[in-house]
Parts: C-alpha cells; structure tokens; sequence
C-alpha cells in the first residue's frame, strides 16, 4: 500500500526568503528612484515588483507655454496716432498760435451742446501734459467775439486714436440780455455788489490751477490781486 506525499515546491525555504528579500530591496529601489512630490505633476504612480507604471488617465504638468497662454493674457495695445502724437511732442506751441490777436472766424466745439460759432479774436492760449499722465493734454483758449462777448475753451487730448478728444465751452455776456433780469436785481444789489466781469467767469471755468495761471499771466495782471 503506498501513500501519496504532496508535491513539495522545488525552491527550498531558503530560496523563497531570497527572492522575497530581492523584491523588498528592488522595490525600495524603485521608491528612492522616484523624484520628490511635484503638485504641479498630479501623476499616479504604482510599484509592481520593482517596475514603475504611470496612471495614463492622469493629468499632466502644463509647460511653460501653455501657461503663458492659458493664464497669462496679454491686454490688448492701444492704437496711437501719429498725427496726435506730432502734436504733443510740439506742446507748448498749438496749431492756432498764429491766430493770436487776429479777427476772423471761429468754430468752439462743445461735447453735448451745440457748438459756437463766431466772429472773434482769440485773446490767448495755453497747453500742457496732464500731471498724472504723459499720454493725455489739455488745451486752454479765451476768446473775443465782436458783439463783446468772451468763450472760454477747454480741450483735452489723447494720443490713442480710439480715444476722442473732450470739448467744454461756456460763454460770457458782460450785461443781463434782457430788461425784466435787470429788474429782478434790487437796487442794494446794484450799489453794494460789483458787476461780474468776464475775468471772474475765466476764474469760475479753468479755475486757478497751474495751466489756469499760465494762461492768465499771458493776458496781463488783470487776473491778480492787488492790495494795498
């Protein structure tokens, strides 16, 4: 009678204690192999017996350029014309310079108003870069019309040619136009309050700001103030 042992395993005891400690030290080479932690990577990794295998599904690190382009926008450039950028590289001196003193007619424009159109001197003029910005200017101009009147201009530029120039007028008539507004003013009024001259209507329109003192200083000393 004979009795049937079960096949015992070909490699000894010793052999599977060497090659268990063979997978230990290949896959802990595999694991020093590995380069640190990267966030940007996001990329799963898994350790079969001493071999690396990347999960395809996982997203990769964007290059460079892909960044540039995805969060890096560039703004959009402004388009400069040269015919304004000729003028503000001459400011201080205007195309109108030479009209100075002499009568002709002129043209104010004014932004949502209509524009004044007259017969008139223009008295003086002044322009400068805007303080907070090399790009931008404004224009001072008072004129003279022949029925005795003053407009006062204000203009302000810019360099791009998409951006349109700004334009504020206002005029001054030195007497009331009409009886009836002379009527409303009583008659302490007329005695203790001095007329408004067209010099106070220039003060209320440019102000006394930098340019404002320019301009007057061309007009003369009417616009200090004399004390004793």
């Amino acid at each position: 009678m004979t009795s049937e042992r079960p096949n015992e395993s070909s490699e000894s005891p010793v052999n599977r204690v060497m090659d268990t400690s063979v997978d230990e030290q290949d896959t802990q080479a595999a694991v020093n192999r590995q380069p640190p932690d990267d966030a940007a990577c996001h990329q799963a990794t898994v350790l079969v017996r001493g071999e690396t295998i990347r999960d395809q599904n996982a997203p990769t690190a964007p290059t460079a350029k892909a960044h540039e382009n995805g969060n890096a926008k560039e703004s959009p450039r402004k388009e400069v014309s040269e015919a304004k950028v000729t003028m503000l590289n001459h400011l201080p001196a205007l195309d109108d310079d030479g009209d100075i003193g002499i009568q002709k007619e002129h043209v104010v424009i004014r932004d949502g108003k209509p524009d004044l159109a007259f017969t008139g001197t223009l008295l003086a003029s002044v322009a400068s870069r805007s303080s907070t910005d090399q790009e931008h200017w404004e224009e001072y101009r008072i004129y003279e019309t022949n029925g005795g009147k003053h407009v006062f201009s204000k203009v302000t530029r810019s360099v791009f040619a998409q951006e349109p120039d700004r334009h504020s007028a206002e005029v001054f008539e030195p007497s009331p136009s009409s009886v009836p507004s002379q009527l409303l003013r009583g008659a302490r009024d007329l005695i203790h309050t001095r007329p408004l001259a067209w010099t106070d209507a220039a003060v209320t329109f440019f102000g006394y700001g930098p340019r404002a003192k320019a301009l007057y200083r061309k007009l003369g000393d009417q616009f200090e103030e004399h004390i004793s």
